[in-house]
Order: C-alpha cells, then structure tokens, then sequence
C-alpha cells in the first residue's frame, strides 16, 4: 500500500461555472476579483472532498496579462488574495498543504511564446518571492516545452520551496510535450534544476499512461491531473483567448475519470488530481477509491 498525496481539482473552471460569468481573458483572476470568498469556498470543497492539497489561484496571474486588463498595478495585491483564500481555507479545515501555482508565461499550450530564458526566470522568479511566505511548495504547471522547465525551475528555487514541475503533453501521444520534445528528455533538465517531484496535467486522460513511463527514470515522485476537455481547439491557441472557445467531455464523470486515476495508481503514481473540468465530486470519487484501495492520503 501507498500513500498518496491528492490533489485537488480544477479551480480556474470551476470558478467560471460557480460564478455564472462570461469568461474573460482574464479567467479565473477576474472571477477572484469580482467574487471574493468564491476561491475560498472552492478550496473548502475540495479539502471536503478529501483532497490533501489546495493549489493557489495563481495560475493566471501574470504581467502580460494583467497589463493587457489596465490592472498590472495589482500585481501582487492579487497574488495575496490568493494566498489568504488558500490559506482560510485550510484554516478552517485543519490540515493540508498549499502548493503555490506558476502557470505558463503569455499563454498555455503555445510554448512558442515562452519568453527568453533569462527574462522567464525573472518573471517565475518574482512570483515565487510572493508566494514563498505562505506555501508549503511550488507546482509548476502545464509546462509546455524543455525550455519552459528549465525557465521555471530557475526561477522557482529562488523561492526557497520544493518544486514540483508538471507538464502539459500531446494528447494522442502522451510520450511527447505539446513542444513535440520527448517526454524522456526531461530527465536531465529535472536533476540540473533541483525539482522534488514530476507530474503531467492538463492534457487527456488517455495520454498520461505513456507520461508517467517517461517519468519513471528521474527517480521522482511522480503522477498526473488530467483535464475533462474534449481538446484544445485553435480558437484557443490564438492571442488572448477565453475558456469558451474549449468545450467539456460530458462522458468524463466523476467515476469514469476515477477508472484513469487509479490505473495511474496501479503504475506506481503517488500524486494524483484533476485539472480543468473535474471539480469536487471527481476528487471524493478518487478519495473514496483510494481508500478502498487500502492506500494512505497524506
């Protein structure tokens, strides 16, 4: 038996579909601002679903982003209104970790756009600093490219936390970042850049298998949140999008993305969640599972 650290679900999607809003560019950063206490309440919910984790609504939070909105002066006023609503939430649930969320720089999916090294470790390196008092890790997510997780890696030790990196690979072929780079070749990235553990997120259940057995070689702990999307259309690929342009898979339940999870258990996964489109419901269902599995959640 195992034990298993659970992660949560999706916040970003869950935030829009809670709030009733039109999705913006801004995503889930302009559901915290127009609805204070919503990010709370999720991170209440999945602590409640048994998660052992709440990942930060940091994900979006960007420069680039937050200039194109006018409110790049909010910076970091942004960054601890998420921190506090991770950190109430765990309060008042009485145990759990915070993990701080770097999302990709200028967009996700599109390593293309990833920034120069140097200016990438800069900008992750700012973040981290912000997060560093209140989290107990950083997740590096949905990193799209070798470059990418050399980038983040950088900038994220600054910090002073244990990093955890978590890739974004190709949907039909999940031995391959969305770069088309091989998922094997991050071994060596991983070592040089000090990273604690190794996930794949953000991309189609059916791909993660061949990701974790690229995993397995760094020696990590590893494992997978995947998302409910049906894919990543080309409306989205294009500059400033919004979460409307993507569109869930109603076959994804709650049970049926659980079948995924455990066989990521079964291959030697002791990190699991969900990602965009699984929320509460999915994580019990996991929990449940895990547990009648005989495993431990830590």
């Amino acid at each position: 038996m195992a034990d298993i650290t659970l992660l949560d679900g999706g916040m970003g999607q869950e935030l829009v579909a809670r709030s009733g809003d039109a999705p913006t560019p801004l995503w889930s950063t302009q559901v915290m601002i127009d609805h204070p206490g919503l990010v709370r309440a999720v991170h209440e919910d999945y602590f409640k679903a048994g998660s052992t984790v709440a990942t930060t609504n940091t994900y979006a939070i960007h420069h680039d982003r937050l200039v194109k909105a006018g409110i790049d002066d909010r910076f970091a006023s942004l960054h601890m209104q998420a921190l506090a609503e991770a950190a109430a939430a765990r309060a008042a649930h009485g145990s759990g970790r915070i993990a701080g969320s770097l999302g990709p720089l200028v967009a996700s999916y599109r390593p293309e756009t990833h920034p120069p090294h140097d200016e990438a470790v800069a900008k992750y390196a700012e973040i981290a600093g912000l997060l560093a008092p209140v989290v107990d890790f950083f997740i590096a997510e949905t990193v799209a490219s070798l470059a990418h997780a050399r980038a983040v890696l950088e900038g994220a030790k600054t910090g002073g936390r244990p990093v955890w990196l978590s890739v974004t690979v190709d949907d039909e072929n999940g031995s391959r970042l969305r770069s088309g780079e091989p998922v094997a070749a991050l071994g060596p990235v991983l070592e040089k850049g000090g990273a604690a553990a190794v996930l794949a997120n953000c991309s189609a259940p059916e791909a993660m298998a061949a990701a974790l057995d690229g995993f397995r070689a760094s020696g990590l702990p590893f494992g997978a949140y995947a998302n409910g999307f049906q894919q990543i259309t080309k409306d989205f690929l294009k500059d400033s999008p919004t979460v409307d342009a993507l569109h869930a898979r109603p076959e994804m339940t709650p049970a049926h993305y659980a079948d995924f999870a455990m066989r990521w258990v079964d291959m030697g996964a002791t990190i699991i969640g969900g990602c965009c489109e699984t929320g509460p419901a999915h994580i019990a269902e996991i929990a449940r599972r895990i547990r009648a599995a005989g495993h431990r959640l830590v």
